[in-house]
């Protein structure tokens, strides 16, 4: 499958090496292409990386990765083009961290908003997936860096693009019991705003290599 990944950061390279890996056709977009950090990656990668624009990497994939900086997603969707989003899966791993007033961070758009509705309401084409936000990047390509049971949140309004977003988790290796559909993109607030009380978590055990089940 082609896929298409929206920034050169460290969710992005993770999980775009994780799609080549598992024998996937990779673009990873960034604001131009030629990005320094995107060209390494691709030729780190293999044949089966490439980069280009975000246009470029939205036009590509099929499905289409948001992980950029959640506070740029927005303008960088703008940029990779509302046609080249429409009808297709975006699966939005993106949060919104402030540092304006230092660390922590502070989380979120706000209780009554969340930056998977904003993107689903400012790209109504694309079929907004909101997942794998809730954790570390190398816990979202390979849950067995955690031990024991636990579990990944989707949200979405398109049930077809929740399903193919579950294929993707099931390749990673997320077990179909422990990826928990949560409803519409309005229950993207939830997992948004929880970021703020896993950077505490964090802060505690001193590692990202953690995550939480859904105990019932």
């Amino acid at each position: 499958m082609n896929v298409g990944v929206l920034g050169t950061g460290v969710v992005g390279s993770t999980i775009a090496s994780r799609l080549v890996g598992l024998g996937h056709e990779v673009k990873m977009g960034s604001r131009e292409a030629g990005n320094e950090k995107a060209r390494e990656w691709a030729e780190r990668a293999g044949p089966k990386a490439s980069e280009g624009s975000f246009a470029d990497a939205a036009a590509f994939g099929v499905l289409v990765f948001n992980c950029t900086a959640g506070e740029h997603s927005l303008a960088a969707l703008e940029q990779a083009g509302t046609a080249n989003l429409a009808g297709k899966v975006l699966v939005d791993v993106a949060n919104v961290l402030d540092f304006s007033g230092g660390r922590p961070p502070a989380v979120g758009v706000g209780t009554k908003d969340s930056l998977g509705e904003q993107i689903q309401r400012a790209f109504p084409d694309a079929k907004v997936v909101k997942a794998l936000n809730t954790m570390n990047c190398d816990v979202m390509v390979d849950p067995t860096k955690v031990p024991g049971e636990h579990d990944v949140f989707i949200c979405g309004e398109d049930g077809d693009a929740k399903a193919q977003a579950v294929g993707v988790l099931r390749e990673f290796g997320w077990p179909p019991e422990h990826i928990v559909d949560l409803g519409g993109i309005s229950a993207a607030r939830g997992t948004e705003l929880y970021v703020a009380l896993w950077l505490v978590f964090w802060g505690v055990v001193g590692t990202g290599q953690f995550n939480i089940a859904l105990v019932r």
